[in-house]
């Protein structure tokens, strides 16, 4: 088959998808992965074909629309906004780009953030859509949506809340770029406009659906149909010809495990003061630490004994060396601080990312969340302190790892897609796997 991967974000929400083309195209399939263009070069050098979306992501975030959308917290709405605000100017782009670079495949895989483009390629061209996503978006009586906070347990209602999250998802993300969508659409693919209804209705149709995370992190709801299947995570290992920074190995070298703090692609307006209390508050634990500054969530600090700061590191290789991770709580850093076995700390700034924390911390692998707008010393050296010391947490973050390890997502997921394709009628569904 020839397959169309398009998707945007940051590494984190494109690694995944790089990951799972690698394992596809090894199967004999053709993949194109088409997304920011400052990706280029990880996606080729996998070698995967690749076509450019947008042009680069750290520029969308390093707007004034994309630092409100990265610090919108756990409200949803101001997520939807500022994620809708950020894209609207760009439909066009974005439409022609997704249109080039699906013409001529045999499938696209839709990703949660291209949606709607994929959808109207699709009918541009006749071709058959599987969703692919990261998180748990599909509608359930027994889960919330993954951009909303969690219904109070003590409360009865939670059915209809969980079924009012989703309605409120869908139909958020279509009406605040309808218009421009449906201009787009007639100007780029000649089509006709999609009614009220259209997307919302086209996001509940019946199809293969490809979850990419771990069902012993995120159960599969029980009411979900047996075309929705929760295939484990999508992992994507460093190059073997990477070296780290020979300071990096002496500074590991020098003593116990340190704590890895980093926050990805979430640049901080206050970067210089969330590195302090990073500081601060290793001292205060009396604890080693790596800093990754990554897109300026922190500043590099000076290097010590007991602080080392690098701007990156490939987490598969540095988390399992470390006594546990804090990070804002994205998909792709969440999986890796599981994989690696080790207790793993949120700071969540947005989006899915309060969910992921929630998840962490009902699964006994890591402290309670500690959301971006609360971080303080005091906060964060506590954070750490369990981190270190909470043996009963350790051996959870050790055992989930060797579950998450043992799973193999990518070919889960492409084996899915292969039965779907060759009229295989009954694809097994693994339901219900993990702690809920």
């Amino acid at each position: 088959m020839r397959i169309a991967i398009p998707t945007t974000g940051s590494r984190g929400d494109v690694q995944p998808y790089i990951a799972l083309g690698v394992g596809l195209q090894a199967r004999g399939h053709q993949v194109c992965v088409t997304t920011h263009a400052d990706f280029e070069g990880v996606v080729r050098s996998h070698g995967l074909a690749f076509e450019p979306l947008e042009l680069g992501s750290q520029l969308l975030q390093a707007t004034d629309t994309g630092d409100r959308m990265l610090h919108a917290g756990s409200n949803p709405f101001t997520f939807m906004s500022e994620f809708t605000r950020l894209r609207r100017p760009l439909l066009h782009d974005l439409l022609r780009n997704c249109w080039r670079a699906c013409r001529g495949a045999d499938v696209i895989l839709s990703t949660s953030s291209e949606f709607l483009l994929a959808e109207s390629v699709a009918e541009r061209e006749h071709l058959p859509v599987v969703w692919a996503s990261l998180m748990p978006l599909a509608p359930s009586r027994f889960q919330e949506s993954c951009l909303f906070p969690q219904w109070p347990r003590w409360l009865p209602g939670s059915s209809a809340y969980n079924l009012g999250t989703h309605a409120a998802t869908g139909a958020g993300m279509w009406f605040l770029q309808r218009k421009e969508l449906n201009r787009a659409r007639r100007d780029v693919l000649g089509l006709p406009p999609l009614s009220v209804d259209g997307s919302i209705a086209s996001y509940l149709d019946p199809r293969l659906c490809l979850d990419g995370y771990s069902p012993h992190v995120a159960p599969r709801p029980p009411d979900w149909s047996d075309h929705h299947h929760v295939t484990g995570y999508w992992f994507l290992d460093h190059d073997p010809d990477w070296k780290p920074p020979p300071g990096l190995i002496d500074f590991l070298a020098a003593g116990p495990p340190p704590i890895c703090i980093g926050f990805g692609s979430m640049h901080n307006r206050d970067a210089v003061r969330v590195t302090q209390i990073a500081a601060q508050a290793l001292e205060r634990s009396g604890q080693r630490g790596i800093l990754l500054t990554g897109w300026e969530g922190m500043v590099k600090l000076p290097v010590s004994d007991r602080l080392y700061s690098v701007e990156e590191v490939p987490h598969d290789w540095l988390y399992p060396q470390t006594a546990g991770v804090i990070h804002h709580g994205g998909a792709g850093a969440t999986a890796a601080g599981l994989r690696a076995g080790v207790p793993s700390l949120l700071v969540p700034f947005m989006a899915d990312q309060p969910f992921w924390g929630r998840r962490v911390y009902a699964l006994g692998v890591g402290p309670k969340p500690i959301p971006r707008h609360k971080l303080s010393v005091e906060r964060l050296a506590d954070g750490i302190r369990c981190l270190v010391t909470d043996e009963d947490m350790r051996r959870r973050a050790a055992d989930l790892g060797d579950l998450i390890r043992a799973e193999d997502g990518v070919a889960r997921a492409a084996e899915l897609l292969e039965l779907h394709f060759d009229g295989g009628t009954a694809i097994p569904v693994v339901r219900n796997i993990g702690a809920a």
